[in-house]
């Protein structure tokens, strides 16, 4: 009688093979983030930052702080916790559509030429814009944030103040409102209104922070932002441009001079230090 031959286990298919890295600089495809989840996601953000505000002024009164005058680290700090809220609600909503890579939000190394010529054409813009809007409403005020902040506190609290307006909000601000805010919002209606969008909101969003009478030109700063960004294909310019607005006018309401210079070139340096290496020499495919 023959011998029955043993059954043979079904081969098992092969996993699918990882796909393949593109090359150094070849285009990438742009993140298809839904529109919806941007103004979530700003949502989130400020829930987060309200909610350590409301945190850390209840451990600075249990401390003896008095918070109808809180010192300068409690807003220093509430404000360093916004700043991580709005990243981290930009990194939550989108790894619901994919694992989040540094260059979905623009962290790419552009070319030097382009980029230095959008910054400086888009800073142009946005100055003339705001002198010709100061002057037709004959606005005087001055911005008060570094004061508010504690700026004015001594040599920690105006070091502290320094990084935070010129380093870490260029940082974060970018990383989520051209990063991810405008990149969402061009998936539903393309790069102009998202521009518009993203600026207005932007505008709205420093309310607290800035003179009413500025609100505006802040807005057109954020619309300036997005183009700079779309035209080049990287966050560094936008974070470049925001750094150097930012020295300005700190510089400026301290009363400075020859610093002011010395502090953009350090933001500047500080900003490229800290989110440079995560950038490649890449571009995104036409959309």
């Amino acid at each position: 009688m023959a011998s029955v031959p043993p059954p043979v286990a079904p081969a098992r298919s092969a996993p699918p093979p990882d796909p393949p890295e593109l090359p150094e600089g070849a285009p990438r495809p742009r993140p298809r983030w839904p529109a919806w989840t941007a103004p979530v996601a700003l949502i989130a953000g400020f829930g987060v930052a309200l909610f350590a505000y409301v945190l850390i002024g209840t451990v600075a009164a249990a401390a003896g702080a008095n918070l109808d005058n809180p010192p300068s680290g409690v807003e220093v700090a509430a404000t360093a916790v916004q700043d991580l809220a709005l990243i981290g609600s930009a990194l939550l909503f989108a790894r619901m559509t994919a694992r989040p890579r540094p260059w979905h939000f623009g962290l790419r190394v552009p070319k030097v030429g382009p980029a230095v010529a959008w910054v400086v054409a888009g800073w142009l813009a946005f100055v003339l814009f705001s002198a010709i809007w100061v002057s037709a409403l004959g606005i005087h005020q001055k911005d008060d944030l570094p004061k508010e902040l504690g700026a004015g506190n001594g040599a920690l609290a105006l070091a502290a103040v320094g990084l935070l307006v010129t380093v870490f909000a260029p940082i974060a601000e970018e990383f989520f409102f051209r990063g991810y805010f405008f990149t969402a919002l061009r998936s539903w209606r393309g790069v102009w209104p998202a521009a518009i969008i993203t600026g207005l909101v932007f505008g709205a969003i420093h309310a607290g922070s800035a003179p009413a009478g500025y609100l505006v030109p802040l807005a057109g700063f954020g619309f300036v932002l997005c183009i700079v960004y779309w035209r080049t294909g990287s966050l560094y310019p936008c974070m470049s441009l925001h750094a150097l607005n930012n020295s300005l006018a700190f510089g400026v309401s301290q009363h400075w001079g020859w610093q002011i210079p010395l502090l953009m070139v350090g933001a500047n340096l500080a900003i490229a230090a800290i989110v440079l290496p995560l950038g490649r020499r890449q571009q995104l495919a036409p959309a």
